[in-house]
């Protein structure tokens, strides 16, 4: 039977246990700059040699001269440019109406409207704020913005190439990755960002 002068320890009786100042603290499960794997205490993550870095940005840019002129009124803004596989993701931006270019692509593509209105002259649908869009190989179209849409910012991911053509669907000229890090570069190395910064984007 327990003397009732005996002191009850504080873990008894749902008491708190006092911190020994010798025992090291516990891990923080919110320690400020803890990366996820740190928080779910699996320690750093080693990867192994050989994995490039992963892209992880804003997809807006604050900085104007991250978009690179691919034609009056029209820009283009690179996430990645893949040079493994052969594609790019980029946001398309366009100020202006009326028609953009005719092109077809060998490879598939997806789309997801951020910002205005698109079409093409070839359907009757149109790609709205929120619209997600896939363009089946080998479809010719043509890209519309209408008269009463200022801005148009879509993402898309394409892969192979764009190849435009004309009236007849003959070709007259192509994009690749290749292209578009060629761009990329000139535009970079012009407007004080540097040719080197595009290589933020090239895996």
């Amino acid at each position: 039977m327990n003397d009732a002068h005996t002191p009850r320890r504080d873990n008894e009786a749902g008491g708190k246990r006092r911190a020994d100042p010798s025992e090291p603290p516990a891990p923080s499960s919110r320690r400020e700059g803890a990366t996820l794997a740190e928080r779910a205490g699996l320690g750093e993550v080693q990867l192994p040699p050989g994995i490039v870095p992963e892209i992880a940005e804003g997809a807006i840019p604050d900085d104007e001269r991250v978009w690179v002129p691919q034609a009056p009124d029209v820009w283009f803004r690179p996430l990645l440019l893949n040079t493994v596989s052969g594609g790019w993701c980029n946001l398309l931006r366009v100020r202006k109406s009326g028609v953009l270019s005719r092109h077809r692509h060998p490879m598939v593509v997806v789309g997801y409207v951020i910002r205005g209105r698109w079409r093409y002259l070839e359907h009757d649908w149109v790609a709205e704020t929120g619209s997600f869009v896939y363009e089946p190989p080998g479809e010719v179209h043509t890209l519309v913005v209408p008269d009463d849409c200022a801005e148009m910012i879509t993402f898309f991911s394409i892969s192979g190439a764009m190849i435009y053509v004309d009236e007849r669907g003959a070709t007259v000229g192509y994009e690749d990755v290749w292209t578009k890090i060629d761009m990329c570069r000139a535009h970079y190395a012009g407007n004080g960002l540097g040719a080197s910064y595009v290589d933020r984007y090239v895996r």
